[in-house]
């Protein structure tokens, strides 16, 4: 029976090198004085002994961390249980993998922001991406993280953002549904608190104000739970709407399975519209008329910010595109 060598330590380096540990780590690091010996020494003891640095230790010592954290604010940890959270973490996992850090997820409750202080006063955090900031959130970013943190929605002078253009998205929508003949056009919008949702709430309210028409707007929450609740609200108060733009594809699913429920054709008497292109919106009944939504292209710009310390603009917005289908 043969038995599994062991890897190599930095130990073992050194005194195969006949140097101190310290001239071996300042050469395997790359940093510090050693001189051309000793470094050819320790390169050659490192090669035949099969020697591959530990990542997570060497960013320990240098105090760089060995993890980048994805901080998820909302009412409830339910919040984590949504799929585009499921895609930020994907997609920043990716990124990371190469450089051998970890990533974690944590929930920061809307009632008690300073839980983020907690969160980040670890070490081991090297970077931090927010989702669903609030102005608060951003406030409490910590001074050693300024420069390695990222927030996916709204942004700072010490915090740049990425994003998707959802206000140019619902632009887009609007417009298509007025151009289609629908002019009782209601809304059923995203929390209130969340900021980066509000802009598909300022884009909708211009141009029906523009055209001369009343907002007719129901609060949501992305679920759909909301929606279905949300589209007999709309109905109630206003009988005679002929469109209702959901803020998510999952709003919108619930609002058409609960208008087909209580008989209202879709697209005949209301034409419904999403946001996102989840895959299950085109092979719905009918197919959901939306806007993409790159998330993970959106994640994986945010992470490599974060790694690469780059300056960024403050605020960067990627473009989303209408998708029309049967339902608008």
């Amino acid at each position: 029976m043969t038995t599994a060598r062991r890897p190599a330590t930095l130990d073992d380096v050194a005194r195969a090198a006949g140097v101190s540990r310290s001239t071996a780590s300042r050469v395997i690091a790359g940093n510090g004085f050693a001189s051309p010996t000793a470094r050819e020494r320790v390169r050659t003891a490192a090669d035949e002994l099969g020697y591959v640095p530990n990542p997570a230790a060497r960013a320990l010592v240098h105090g760089t961390g060995v993890r980048l954290l994805v901080a998820v604010a909302g009412t409830d940890p339910a919040v984590l249980d949504d799929s585009y959270v499921d895609q930020v973490l994907g997609a920043t996992a990716r990124v990371c993998a190469p450089h051998g850090l970890g990533v974690t997820v944590d929930w920061v409750p809307l009632h008690a922001p300073e839980r983020l202080v907690r969160l980040t006063d670890d070490r081991g955090v090297t970077g931090l991406i927010l989702v669903n900031t609030t102005a608060e959130l951003l406030e409490l970013v910590p001074r050693r993280l300024r420069g390695r943190a990222v927030s996916i929605g709204v942004g700072s002078a010490t915090v740049p953002s990425v994003d998707i253009d959802n206000g140019g998205a619902t632009e887009a929508i609007v417009r298509h549904l007025y151009a289609s003949g629908r002019r009782r056009i209601a809304m059923v919008t995203g929390p209130p608190w969340l900021t980066c949702a509000n802009r598909s709430v300022d884009a909708y309210r211009g141009l029906l104000r523009d055209a001369g028409l009343p907002a007719r707007e129901v609060v949501g929450d992305f679920s759909v739970e909301r929606g279905r609740a949300a589209a007999r609200e709309v109905l109630r108060r206003w009988p005679d709407t002929d469109a209702i733009v959901g803020i998510s594809d999952a709003t919108a699913l619930g609002v058409i399975g609960r208008l087909r429920a209580d008989g209202v054709q879709v697209p005949g008497d209301v034409a419904v519209t999403g946001f996102d292109d989840i895959p299950l919106a085109a092979v719905t009944a009918p197919a959901l008329t939306t806007a993409s939504h790159p998330v993970r292209q959106i994640a994986s710009a945010a992470a490599t910010m974060v790694l690469e310390h780059r300056h960024a603009p403050m605020c960067t917005r990627f473009p989303s595109a209408l998708v029309r289908r049967d339902s608008a």
